[in-house]
């Protein structure tokens, strides 16, 4: 992540170069040696005025005791301070501070617990991320499955071994994905084993865009507030040239990439468009040129650099087709995590009419950075 408090992390150096010229050692010191110098000459000036030694002492007590006050305070103020922002951490608020405006070891404390609380409120916002990912990705294959079976059940379609087949496999794409889940610790560190292998696109392509017209062919309450699009008017074309193109991948990545692309795209296609998925050859051997064409209104210019952001749903008159609610503005940020892994590159390209994803994945030579 970038931005905001989590922006400073461990490495960050105090701004005083780790030199502290007024340290609580320092302080305690000074005390001692003004506290002397006080009662030594309220002695010499009691000496010089014949002043009784009992006033002297008591002028010496009062004046100590109001240094040390000074001091004491100066020292618990901003530990109080401290102890209300990790009362505040303990209970899940991540957004208070302490002041960093002392140059002791108080400093250094406050400068402690200001990074701990950056990185835990970075942490708690990943962890929802995650979820969010996770609930996003999990929608469509299990809209699927239900969608096969409420078929069957509502005597649409028979339960031949074709229909079974494409149920299997919706149920075997669930089951990666909670495997994918399980491995919490690689994905919170941002590494995921890619499984490239060579594969033909044509054929790859048209399972892809079969199962998205399965799982818009659900019914409209499976996907009420999920942001899966329940449209059945929007055809789906695919462009695969040459036919007998292949590409070298993580199929399951990439097929996050497509799917969500498509779902998009669906969402924001006028009544009765038309979404193309189109295949090309890259510059490289076995690597994939993907874009995925709608007819809807489009992407301002300004909005280019945002799309692939985390809840980002746009900001367009009017953007979502009918029976659409907009989405929860995380299939794109997904789709650019896939392709990063990949080393490759995903963006907004010019089109005369409506939206266009252009997707480069590199070939078998190239190694992600």
């Amino acid at each position: 992540m970038s931005g905001g408090p989590a922006g400073r992390g461990r490495g960050s150096k105090q701004p005083w170069g780790g030199v502290r010229p007024f340290s609580i050692k320092t302080k305690l010191g000074a005390l001692v040696v003004v506290s002397v110098l006080i009662t030594t000459g309220l002695s010499v000036i009691a000496v010089h005025t014949k002043t009784e030694l009992r006033f002297i002492t008591v002028f010496s007590m009062i004046a100590t005791l109001l240094i040390t006050q000074f001091v004491a305070h100066s020292l618990t103020a901003p530990l109080d301070d401290m102890n209300a922002v990790a009362r505040s951490i303990s209970h899940g608020d991540y957004t208070r501070r302490v002041r960093e405006s002392r140059r002791d070891e108080l400093g250094d404390l406050a400068q402690t617990i200001n990074v701990m609380a950056d990185e835990l409120e970075a942490q708690d916002s990943q962890r929802k991320e995650l979820v969010a990912n996770v609930s996003h990705e999990l929608r469509t294959p299990i809209a699927g499955l239900r969608a096969v079976l409420e078929n069957i059940v509502d005597g649409v379609t028979r339960a031949d071994p074709e229909t079974m087949r494409t149920a299997l496999k919706q149920t075997e794409r669930l089951g990666r994905l909670v495997e994918t889940l399980l491995d919490l610790s690689r994905l919170d560190n941002g590494v995921v084993p890619l499984k490239k292998r060579r594969f033909e696109v044509w054929p790859y392509l048209s399972g892809v865009l079969k199962e998205a017209n399965m799982v818009a062919s659900a019914r409209a309450d499976m996907a009420s507030g999920s942001g899966s699009h329940t449209r059945t008017d929007v055809h789906l074309h695919l462009d695969v040239s040459p036919p007998e193109l292949v590409a070298h991948a993580d199929p399951e990545r990439i097929h996050q990439v497509v799917a969500n692309l498509i779902d998009n795209a669906v969402k924001h296609s006028p009544p009765h468009g038309r979404v193309t998925v189109r295949a090309r050859q890259g510059s490289e051997p076995e690597s994939l040129e993907l874009e995925v064409l709608d007819e809807g209104p489009g992407i301002p210019r300004t909005e280019w650099h945002r799309v692939f952001e985390r809840f980002n749903r746009g900001s367009v008159n009017r953007p979502h087709g009918p029976g659409s609610d907009g989405g929860t503005g995380l299939g794109l940020a997904i789709a650019r995590w896939a392709v990063d892994l990949h080393g490759g590159r995903i963006g907004v390209a010019e089109s005369e009419r409506g939206c266009r994803i252009l997707i480069t994945l590199p070939g078998p030579s190239s190694v992600p950075s």
